[in-house]
C-alpha cells in the first residue's frame, strides 16, 4: 500500500478534526498506509483516555497517529518550535514508512513538511484551505505592512510553486491562485475540494418540522469572522414577522457572550436556546431548524472559504441567509436557489432578508432542493473520491522541476 503522512496544525480531538479530517481519512485507508501527525491543545494532549480511545479508534482502520502538543506563548517563537520539533518527526516517520506523499493541512504544516519534501523527494499535497496570511490582517491580528505578513506571503510563494498539487475549498479563489504573478510558463494544478459533510449523518428529518413555531439556528462559534449582532438583528427582524419564533445556537464556549447580546439587543431570553453538543449529536438540532445563519464578514481572504456548517445545515434540508463576496456561497444560495444573501447590513437589507428567508423556509420544494444540492456539491463521499483522484495522479506522475521566476 502507498504510505502518506498527513499533517495538520489542528488537533483531531478538536470537532473540527472529528468532522473535517478523521471521517476523509478512514474512508482513505482502505488504499492508502495512513500516519497522521497534529498538533493537539493542551487539554485535549493531556486527556490520557481521550488519546487512548482516539488511538484505539484509528488502529481500527490501520491508521497510525502521532499527537504533538500545540505552542500557543509566546506566539512566534511557540510556532517556529513546533515547526521545527514537526520536521524532525515528519522526517523521522517519512523515511521509515518509506512514504510517498505529504498531505499537508495548511500553511504551518507544508512548512512542517518542506524539509522532508525537499531531501527525500516525496510528493507535497498543499491543501491551502484558505489564504492565511491575509486571513490574519483581514481579521485584525497582523498589519498589512509588518514584516511578518511580508515574511508570510514570501513563504506562501515559495510553498504554492514547490507543492505537486494545491487544493482550495472554493471555485471563486482559483482565478486569484493563478494570477499570482510568479507562475513563470506554469499552469498550477488545481483541484477545488469544498467543505464537505458526511451526508449519513446530515441527513433531513423524517418530518419537517412545525411551522407553528419557527425555528431559526446557528451552529459554532462567532469570534472573527462569524457575526454574532447581524445573527442577533436578523432573528429580531423574524420575530417581527413571526413573533412566536425562537433561536437555537449550537455553541461550544461562547455561552455567555451569546446570551449577553440577546439581552443587550432586547430579546427575550425565552425566545433563544443556547447549548453545547458533541458532532454526533449537532444533526439533530439542525433538523429542529425551519431557516439558519451562516453570515461570515465579507473580505478578500473569505473568496478561498467555504464553512463546514454551510454543508452540514443543507445535508439536513436547512435554506440559509448567508454573506457575498465569501467563497462560492452567493452562487450556491441564490444560485440554485436555496437561500438568501446579505450585500450589506443596514437595518432595511436585514429586514429584507428575514421576509425572503422566512418565506423561502415555508416553500414546499426548497428543502427537497437543499438536500439535492448537498448531495451535489458538498458530500464526504465526493471528496473522498476526490482526494483518491489526486493521490492517484501524484504517485503515478513524472517528477517535474518547477522552475522559479
Amino acid at each position: 500500500m502507498t504510505s502518506l503522512i498527513y499533517i495538520s496544525y489542528d488537533g483531531i480531538c478538536e470537532a473540527l478534526g472529528q468532522s473535517q479530517i478523521i471521517p476523509y481519512l478512514k474512508r482513505l485507508s482502505d488504499k492508502y498506509r495512513i500516519h497522521i501527525i497534529s498538533y493537539e491543545k493542551p487539554n485535549d494532549y493531556k486527556n490520557k483516555k481521550r488519546i487512548f480511545s482516539l488511538r484505539a479508534n484509528l488502529k481500527d482502520f490501520d491508521i497510525e497517529w502521532t499527537p504533538m502538543l500545540y505552542h500557543k506563548s509566546p506566539s512566534v517563537l511557540a510556532t517556529i518550535f513546533d515547526i521545527l520539533k514537526g520536521q524532525f518527526i515528519t522526517m523521522r516517520i517519512a523515511r521509515r514508512l518509506k512514504a510517498e506523499i505529504l498531505h499537508v493541512r495548511s500553511y504551518i504544516p507544508a512548512l512542517i513538511a518542506l524539509p522532508t519534501k525537499r531531501l527525500t523527494g516525496v510528493k507535497l499535497l498543499f491543501d491551502i484551505r484558505g489564504f492565511w496570511a491575509d486571513e490574519r490582517v483581514d481579521g485584525g491580528i497582523w498589519q498589512r505592512n509588518s514584516i511578518i505578513y511580508r515574511i508570510v506571503k514570501r513563504l506562501e510563494r515559495y510553498l504554492f510553486i514547490e507543492a505537486d498539487h494545491l487544493v482550495t475549498l472554493t471555485e471563486s479563489s482559483v482565478s486569484e491562485i493563478k494570477s499570482f504573478n510568479y507562475w513563470k510558463n506554469i499552469s498550477p494544478k488545481i483541484t477545488v475540494i469544498p467543505t464537505c459533510a458526511d451526508l449519513e449523518k446530515f441527513i433531513p428529518p423524517k418530518k419537517t418540522p412545525d411551522f407553528d413555531k419557527f425555528i431559526f439556528g446557528y451552529v459554532g462559534s462567532f469570534g472573527t469572522w462569524y457575526m454574532l449582532e447581524e445573527t442577533i438583528a436578523l432573528f429580531s427582524a423574524i420575530l417581527e414577522l413571526r413573533p412566536e419564533a425562537r433561536m437555537i445556537v449550537i455553541n461550544r464556549n461562547e455561552h455567555e457572550l451569546v446570551k449577553t447580546s440577546f439581552i443587550r439587543a432586547g430579546i427575550p431570553i425565552e425566545r433563544i436556546e443556547i447549548t453545547k453538543c458533541s458532532h454526533n449529536e449537532v444533526s439533530y438540532h439542525i433538523q429542529r431548524m425551519h431557516a439558519a445563519s451562516v453570515l461570515i464578514r465579507p473580505c478578500f481572504s473569505k473568496i478561498a472559504s467555504a464553512p463546514t456548517k454551510l454543508a452540514e445545515y443543507l445535508g439536513c434540508s436547512v435554506p440559509c441567509v448567508g454573506t457575498h463576496e465569501v467563497g462560492d456561497m452567493e452562487k450556491v444560495l441564490e444560485g440554485d436557489g436555496i437561500g438568501v444573501i446579505l450585500r450589506n447590513f443596514d437595518l432595511k437589507a436585514i429586514r429584507e432578508a428575514a421576509i425572503k428567508i422566512v418565506t423561502l423556509a415555508e416553500s414546499s420544494d426548497v428543502r427537497a432542493r437543499c438536500r439535492d444540492i448537498a448531495v451535489s456539491r458538498f458530500s464526504l463521499n465526493k471528496g473522498v473520491e476526490a482526494y483518491r483522484l489526486i493521490y492517484s495522479n501524484l504517485i503515478n506522475s513524472q517528477d517535474k522541476r518547477k522552475l522559479i521566476s
